[in-house]
């Protein structure tokens, strides 16, 4: 049985110390009737901001309590009104920001190569994101404080700790000097101190943990550094479960969360997905996200297997929102409801993608998520193709077809298991300079890299095998593609020559010469299994949405997968999730409908639920005997029939969210 809570909330609570009378309005009756009423189940409540404020009241640091607040047992409260409730409340901290910090210890904050302080946000001044080192004296302050905080809550009563904030960091300070000294690091190479502050960094979270275990053995453990990936999978040992942030109108955007969960799902831990009840971003105070958007975030998360948070900021009175909280208990009334049908829910796929993020460069940490694995993901949903986004260390077997998206630069240890699998007849679908080898020795694919193509855009000629339904005319690649040699490959598709490249004195027009109509080299090619791409087909997705290039992908993937897990004859905006509860035994199709849109200069959101009518499924069950299929948010049977290994029915209506229970 899972035991993270579905319906969270995280209550931010950064309060500037120029705000006077903070917490005046607090009511330990009114908070714990507020979230009960709202449906809320735990809620990650503060014992230090990012101020650098203690919102309890501190033994040992009394000095560094709000000065202005009023009730100095405000966190004791919120635990205490809340454990009344049954309501679960994480204490959160904070690691690498404080603005106090900044001001009384300047001796403690990390330095860039030039002796700079190092703020990853990059704004104007006044702010409190000077990064800390946690290699400096500050890393004994940080156990203090702990220390003092579960102390003095108590430890029986710290259902967990959620600290914030936590970066690989490029840091030069003498500190870090010392140590990479003492290790024999080079600390000139920013690649070697980029691979001191990982191990620094997975150092610090195995300490952490162990510290807070040794008083509250218990508690849940996390540490948030805005993304999971890769980058941090070393310590992810020392995490209790996973908590995605990832506000689509905060930064993330709304292509984040399904790639980023399609990743976390498959390590081992139970997750929990983030966004806020903030229209923008986090601290827009009196500000509401629309309803349709929220139900879109939240009940996402359900389909990829996580619960839900919402983070909110507690205004400086110490009073809830009401209108926040109405719509808070509006969703989580839903997500209640669906909680059964959900906990313990495995995905059910029939793809992987390998995860660009493995293979970027040693010497940059990047946190963002590659515009080849965006354009992938968005592919494959919109195709409703079910897929999980997987490494190197995990099993390829699982699946028939794996992609390599783009940009996974090949090493030894991937050759051998793409050698491995292909031989055991799984199926590779790879493009552009994805495994293929640029000292034009063999590569998986049955092909040889020639050079890079001297047309910044050329073009594809559609035939009966790839772009079946396109007219059968040339077709424009937005960005340079590779020129390859089909040395034991067949061809699936040609490129087609541009007159010239837009270059020198020579252009055509506004953007790039027409077709001369001359045949190029390859396009699409297939070799025992394996299918590549000489573009960047899934980037250029990303960047320009050409119906085109998913229309080629999709040719590809029928003529590699056999059978596909779920269809339908709805529009392409229909987010599809299969899942499987082994104990209940039955599969649960999750059915998603929200059209995201930017009606604004900055974010994209939802507003209105677009109702569909009348959808037809079609769903792989193999020799498995189904007994009834039902829309259980509608209690309402829905009628099937046999098709082979499929079962094919109707859904009358979706609106917004359906699930599809088939027992």
């Amino acid at each position: 049985m899972s035991s993270i809570s579905y319906r969270q909330v995280h209550l931010d609570f950064h309060t500037s110390e120029f705000i006077p009378s903070v917490g005046e309005d607090f009511s330990m009756e009114e908070f714990g009737d507020t979230l009960e009423k709202a449906n809320v189940n735990s809620i990650t409540c503060f014992g230090r901001c990012h101020h650098g404020w203690l919102y309890y009241p501190s033994k040992r640091f009394p000095e560094l309590i709000h000065p202005n607040l009023k009730n100095h047992n405000l966190l004791l409260e919120q635990i205490e009104a809340c454990h009344k409730r049954g309501i679960r409340v994480p204490i959160y901290t904070t690691a690498q920001w404080d603005g106090r910090i900044m001001r009384e210890h300047p001796e403690w904050l990390a330095l860039d190569e030039n002796g700079e302080y190092i703020d990853t946000q990059h704004v104007p001044a006044p702010h409190f994101y000077n990064t800390i080192c946690l290699n400096s004296g500050y890393r004994q302050f940080f156990k203090e404080h702990l220390e003092d905080m579960i102390e003095v809550t108590g430890p029986e009563n710290v259902d967990g700790i959620f600290i914030d904030i936590l970066f690989h960091v490029d840091c030069k300070c003498p500190s870090c000097v010392a140590k990479m000294k003492e290790l024999g690091m080079n600390t000139e190479d920013k690649a070697e101190r980029l691979r001191y502050a990982s191990r620094m960094l997975d150092e610090f979270k195995e300490e952490i943990t162990a510290f807070i275990h040794e008083m509250a053995p218990n508690a849940t453990v996390f540490y948030n550094s805005s993304h999971i990936g890769p980058a941090y999978k070393n310590s992810f040992k020392d995490y209790s479960h996973l908590e995605l942030e990832s506000l689509p109108s905060g930064g993330w955007g709304y292509d984040h969360f399904p790639a980023t969960s399609r990743y976390a799902r498959m390590l081992g831990k139970e997750m929990i997905g983030m966004t806020g009840k903030f229209h923008t971003y986090w601290g827009d105070f009196h500000s509401l996200k629309n309803k349709a958007a929220l139900e879109l975030e939240c009940f996402s998360m359900l389909a990829m297997g996580a619960g839900c948070s919402i983070g909110d900021q507690l205004h400086p009175s110490g009073r809830l929102s009401k209108g926040a909280y109405d719509l808070i208990g509006n969703v989580y009334a839903s997500v209640k409801e669906k909680e059964p049908y959900c906990l313990d829910a495995k995905a059910k796929t029939e793809i992987a993608v390998l995860n660009p993020e493995e293979f970027y460069p040693e010497d940059s940490y990047d946190l963002s998520i590659s515009p080849s694995l965006i354009g992938t993901v968005r592919m494959l949903q919109e195709m409703c193709y079910q897929f999980d986004i997987i490494d190197t260390d995990m099993d390829f077997s699982a699946y028939k077809v794996l992609i390599l998206p783009d940009c996974i630069y090949g090493n030894e240890k991937l050759d051998q298991l793409l050698k491995a699998y292909l031989e055991q007849g799984g199926k590779v679908l790879g493009s552009y300079e994805s495994c293929l080898k640029k000292d034009g020795s063999e590569s998986i694919y049955g092909v040889r890299y020639k050079q890079d193509s001297p047309y910044y855009r050329e073009f594809v000629m559609p035939n009966e095998k790839i772009g079946k339904k396109l007219p059968k005319e040339e077709f424009v690649m937005y960005l340079r593609g590779l020129d390859v040699d089909a040395d034991k490959a067949e061809v699936l598709m040609d490129k087609i020559e541009p007159y010239f490249d837009r270059a020198g004195e020579k252009f055509c027009s506004h953007q790039h010469a027409p077709s001369s109509g001359k045949v190029g080299y390859p396009e699409v090619t297939m070799y025992q299994g394996a299918i590549y791409f000489s573009h960047p087909v899934f980037h250029c997705y990303r960047k320009n949405a050409a119906a085109w290039c998913k229309a080629m992908v999709k040719d590809a993937l029928e003529i590699l997968l056999e059978e596909k897990l779920v269809s339908h004859n709805g529009p392409s905006t229909i987010l599809a999730a299969l899942n499987h509860q082994e104990k209940e035994e039955r599969d649960i199709l999750h059915i998603l409908h929200y059209i995201t849109e930017k009606r604004s200069e900055d974010i994209y959101t939802v507003e209105d639920v677009i109702p569909l009518y009348n959808t037809e499924f079609r769903v792989y069950v193999g020799e498995k005997e189904i007994t009834s299929v039902r829309n259980v948010i509608r209690s309402e049977k829905i009628e099937f029939i046999r098709d082979g290994g499929y079962i094919k029915f109707s859904v009358p209506l979706i609106e917004g969210h359906e699930m599809i229970e088939i027992k």
